[in-house]
């Protein structure tokens, strides 16, 4: 990955995370890895559930909107990286665990629009 990419989408991280704490969310990690399997984006307390986030950022343009970037096969990739973080931080919370992605879109002019959709996979 390049390091304007890179940066980018740290930036929409930031911009994910600091709308995750607003709305009364935890933040426990982010950017965990697991091995070759991949990595959570952010991994945040909501009341008693445990949320895995897939953070996907956009600059305005030709692009898909970053909303639509998860396909079942990256669905079913979260979930299993979420079972892996449970297995590594002792146990399922008692409230669960959800999947969250919070898009990023980065206009030309203005300011980013970020929107958190709960429970997609």
């Amino acid at each position: 990955m390049n390091k304007a990419r890179n940066g980018l989408g740290k930036y929409g991280e930031d911009l994910a995370a600091r709308r995750l704490a607003a709305q009364g969310m935890t933040i426990l990690e982010r950017n965990w890895r697991s091995g070759r399997s991949g990595e959570i984006d952010i991994v945040a307390r909501d009341g008693d559930a445990l949320v895995v986030c897939e953070v996907k950022t956009r600059r305005g343009g030709g692009y898909e909107h970053p909303m639509a970037a998860v396909t079942p096969a990256k669905a079913a990739r979260l979930r299993a990286l979420a079972e892996h973080w449970i297995q590594a931080h002792g146990g399922a919370p008692p409230g669960g665990v959800r999947i969250d992605l919070v898009g990023v879109l980065l206009p030309r002019r203005g300011a980013p629009s970020v929107e958190h959709a709960r429970g997609v996979a």
